[in-house]
């Protein structure tokens, strides 16, 4: 294998020629830059230079090969270039933020200390690096539609039933005919590797362990090989979370790789087709450039062209590349066309289109506005889940409705479940879990969650998830006060 010296490297740093290093290795990706969902600055900017930090932690580890063809793949740096990077990397001063994280690491609470769900939020925020946090966090244009998901919750009551026998409670279901211990899934999240370094393995492997399905982002931190492999048992069923690509030849290869992997589902996201209005994710490079200069001038051009990550963030850079032509007619049939797995709509936010979907013979809905970071003004999810239950409630008969969004609680679970929802998903709960404290992590909000369920059917008086009914829980008309915090 041919080698290079870091001064070869550094001579490739336009769209001419442009070499990166990434892990020791030398690539040329010229006739990438401007097939990147990012555009070609985010990688120009790492052109002759070693980009393995900024690669890395948001990239799986078959992305070059599926990107870049074999003579791209140039070579490796040579010896005394390699001790070079070391020694660099030994001496490189930590930036503010990573100061901050630090600090926050050594400071970080004992596990058992985490109680409920935004007990994990809170840690989280603080150990996560400032970018991680705003993609982790960020929602769309003033956060409203966020709010509201969780805000909605709390117009909905019980009725419970005493003087009921509910020392022997059961909280497991299946979803899609998979068991699951409580009617809970790992919702697809990308990324998981800006928290932790092993990324969606965590999700794996918790899930696992507490017996809850995940589902797998496309944009996943790690292949979807690496996942399917950190599963512990063969058995363990993975969902996938398509998002499907504006070329029909990239997204059939991709669902029949993960077929091919055993995946047992395609959950199709249809409400984040166009890049949202994520601002905290998007001011992120200004903020970290502002907390280095304190307040000293800034190194960038006022004319300087941004490219389209810095305009659109770190989530709008993954979704240009999405199919934003697709149709009932004409996306539901091709899929079908290509796979004989079940087709669960993720992304329904109106009744008509729960009505469509059944049509379409989908097998599920996820009612969901993408956790409030795509469109402003969108319905809550449980909100949207009592709208069909009073409008057409013969959409429960003919499909599994889940939802996500919100949800913080076992009770939020549970009021779901009364108004039909088979499960509900959580994203950034687990998100935070797992960056914060790994696989324990990600097992401790299971239990949690577990324990509140538990809690909540028997003090409804049910011992089943077939005893939660509509009569239930009823819909108010006033919102009770902001959740205490104690």
């Amino acid at each position: 294998m041919q080698t290079f010296t870091l001064e070869q490297v550094a001579q490739h740093t336009t769209t001419g020629s442009c070499w990166v290093l990434i892990q020791n290795k030398v690539y040329d990706v010229t006739d990438f830059l401007f097939d990147h969902p990012g555009g070609p600055n985010v990688i120009l900017k790492y052109g002759g230079k070693d980009a393995t930090a900024a690669y890395i932690p948001i990239h799986p580890s078959d992305a070059l090969d599926k990107n870049l063809a074999p003579e791209r793949h140039l070579g490796t740096l040579d010896d005394e270039s390699i001790n070079r990077l070391k020694e660099s990397e030994n001496n490189k001063v930590q930036t503010k933020d990573e100061l901050r994280v630090e600090e926050a690491l050594k400071n970080k609470p004992p596990l058992q200390r985490i109680v409920n769900v935004e007990d994990m939020e809170e840690v989280a925020k603080k150990i996560l690096s400032y970018r991680a946090m705003a993609y982790y966090s960020s929602a769309g244009d003033d956060s409203i539609t966020h709010v509201e998901n969780g805000r909605a919750f709390g117009r909905f009551f019980f009725h419970p039933r005493v003087m009921k026998p509910v020392s022997q409670c059961d909280t497991s279901t299946t979803i899609l005919g998979f068991k699951s211990t409580i009617p809970v899934y790992i919702s697809g999240a990308a990324l998981a590797r800006l928290g932790h370094p092993l990324g969606e393995a965590n999700f794996t492997r918790g899930a696992y362990k507490t017996g809850i399905i995940q589902m797998v982002s496309t944009n996943s931190s790690l292949s979807y090989a690496e996942i399917s492999a950190a599963r512990v048992s063969p058995d363990q069923p993975l969902f996938f979370q398509l998002y499907k690509h504006v070329s029909d030849a990239t997204a059939e290869k991709r669902v029949r790789d993960i077929e091919g992997l055993g995946y047992k589902a395609i959950f199709l996201t249809v409400d984040a087709l166009v890049p949202g209005n994520r601002e905290l994710d998007i001011r992120v490079p200004h903020y970290l450039e502002d907390l280095e200069n304190q307040g000293l001038p800034t190194q960038r051009k006022p004319d300087e062209d941004e490219g389209e990550t810095d305009r659109l963030g770190t989530a709008g850079g993954l979704v240009i590349k999405n199919d934003a032509d697709m149709t009932w007619e004409k996306t539901i049939p091709w899929i079908r066309s290509i796979t004989k797995l079940p087709i669960v709509i993720k992304g329904i936010q109106c009744v008509q289109d729960a009505v469509l979907a059944c049509e379409a013979g989908c097998e599920g809905i996820v009612l969901s506005n993408h956790g409030g970071r795509q469109l402003e003004y969108s319905l809550p999810p449980i909100e949207l889940l009592y709208r069909i239950r009073q409008q057409r409630p013969d959409v429960f008969e003919k499909t599994e409705v889940y939802i996500d969004g919100g949800i913080r609680r076992g009770t939020d679970v549970v009021k779901a479940l009364c108004l039909g929802a088979r499960a509900v998903g959580l994203g950034r709960a687990f998100l935070y879990a797992q960056s914060a404290y790994g696989e324990a992590g990600v097992v401790h909000v299971a239990r949690i969650l577990e324990r509140e369920i538990r809690f909540g059917m028997q003090s409804l008086g049910v011992r089943s998830i077939s005893e939660l009914v509509p009569q239930m829980v009823e819909r108010v008309d006033w919102q009770p006060v902001t959740r205490a915090k104690l």
